[in-house]
């Protein structure tokens, strides 16, 4: 089972944890704001069926949520010193395995993989958070750095088809 960690239980990590858990993975959820976990931790009790609560873990530190992670989403705005600084710390937190998906649609995913020691495990969500939680538009664009494997979009795109998106891939040229 892959597991995902999600940075952020706001809107957006909220939609993509809820969406996460019906579609069999397991789910961690981060927050370092106690009332966005407990608003996230309420409506997962509410959303989901009995069966699929347990696989949801929450967490208030980027340590303990990525610890098991095959991808990790940070769900952070998109401004490059909250990105750059998420990234920083998914990127020596989380296993070696783990592939780091970020949503942005005013950020360059080469420069941002660059500040990382996993370039070719960094992919780019090329949509706004609120389309992304509204989910009234299926495709979803993901965006290759130049040095992102394919075996990391392969997972990107495999979690998106199975939240029910339509992935399209965009490489970016080296």
């Amino acid at each position: 089972m892959t597991t995902v960690a999600i940075i952020g239980a706001g809107p957006l990590g909220r939609s993509f944890a809820l969406r996460a858990a019906h579609a069999g993975f397991r789910v961690f959820l981060e927050d370092v704001m106690p009332a966005n976990l407990r608003h996230a931790r309420e409506s997962m009790r509410l959303e989901l069926s009995p069966e699929a609560l347990p696989s949801v873990g929450f967490s208030s530190t980027i340590e303990d949520a990525v610890r098991d992670a095959d991808l990790v989403i940070d769900c952070v705005p998109d401004e490059l010193e909250s990105k750059l600084e998420i990234l920083w710390l998914v990127d020596r937190m989380a296993p070696p395995r783990a592939v780091i998906a970020t949503p942005t649609v005013n950020l360059s995913i080469a420069d941002l993989a660059s500040c990382t020691n996993r370039p070719e495990q960094c992919v780019a969500i090329i949509a706004s958070a609120e389309a992304l939680t509204a989910g009234t538009d299926p495709s979803v664009l993901l965006r290759a750095a130049p040095r992102t494997s394919k075996t990391s979009m392969a997972l990107v795109s495999d979690f998106f088809r199975r939240l029910g998106f339509y992935p399209n891939v965009e490489r970016v040229p080296a």
